[in-house]
């Protein structure tokens, strides 16, 4: 499941409970949209993780929050607790090793 966030508050839910992959992005940023490809094939193969979307020019303060310098940035998070960090384009492969 892909979905895109639309404000603050809505993230300290979605992260607490599963396996949540956020992913920060920019409409503007060509690696962004490849790598929306390759999420959304994910989200094809394993069931079990969900994407969050969090635009960062709409949804500034966040990115500060999180220190994102660099897009895309992918952060992994399992039971409300972060265990991975990715920043760049990254293959369908190295995603997949990237969630497990």
């Amino acid at each position: 499941m892909i979905k895109y966030l639309e404000n603050e508050e809505e993230l300290e839910q979605e992260i607490k409970e599963g396996k949540v992959l956020l992913d920060f992005y920019a409409d503007w940023c060509g690696p962004c949209k490849m790598l929306s490809t390759v999420l959304e094939d994910l989200t094809e193969v394993n069931k079990n993780i969900k994407i969050i979307k969090i635009n960062i020019d709409k949804l500034d303060n966040i990115a500060k929050q999180y220190g994102i310098m660099s897009i895309p940035t992918l952060i992994l998070y399992n039971e409300g607790k972060q265990i991975n960090k990715k920043i760049g384009f990254i293959s369908p492969e190295e995603l997949e090793n990237f969630v497990k």
